[in-house]
């Protein structure tokens, strides 16, 4: 098995540096390219009571901005990720376009396989991780690193930059 200390000591390094709201999700950008890669990476919020998710975080600020709300949409994807909250992964640029109504940005940019991580405090989902790479880059491996290595990190990402927030 890899070894990732480096890597999580520098996230907790980063972490502990923060002074803006996109600092805390910088870093687990930097942790999440380190251990298992994403060339795309977004933070969603969601208010459930509102029924309305946000993009709190983005590394390619252009192709998908953070501004605004959009409705949360219901289907075969929410309860996979916000009922169940198990990942949602898919590996082709045809299976993502089954589910994102984006898939084309999504290609152009070079990707064509997604992980959703569900980030769940207090047994309610706040948010989502979101990372694109290239086809068949997040095989089971990398998934399960993903699932076991970035999901404490991105509660800690995620309350670090509400609590800079206020």
């Amino acid at each position: 098995m890899a070894k990732f200390d480096g890597a999580l000591a520098d996230f907790d390094h980063a972490l502990s540096l923060a002074r803006d709201v996109d600092a805390p999700f910088t870093a687990l950008l930097a942790l999440t390219r380190a251990t298992v890669g994403a060339k795309l990476f977004t933070f969603m919020t969601v208010d459930m009571q509102a029924g309305l998710a946000s993009r709190s975080y983005t590394s390619h600020p252009t192709e998908y901005p953070v501004s605004g709300t959009k409705p949360i949409r219901y289907g075969d994807w929410f309860d996979q990720v916000h009922k169940r909250r198990q990942c949602f992964v898919a590996n082709t640029l045809a299976d993502i376009d089954k589910v994102f109504p984006d898939a084309e940005l999504i290609g152009r940019l070079g990707c064509g396989s997604v992980i959703n991580l569900p980030v769940v405090l207090a047994d309610t989902l706040v948010g989502t991780v979101n990372m694109l790479h290239e086809e068949r880059h997040y095989r089971p491996e990398r998934v399960e690193r993903a699932r076991n290595l970035l999901s404490l990190p991105a509660k800690a990402a995620y309350l670090a930059s509400e609590r800079l927030r206020d």
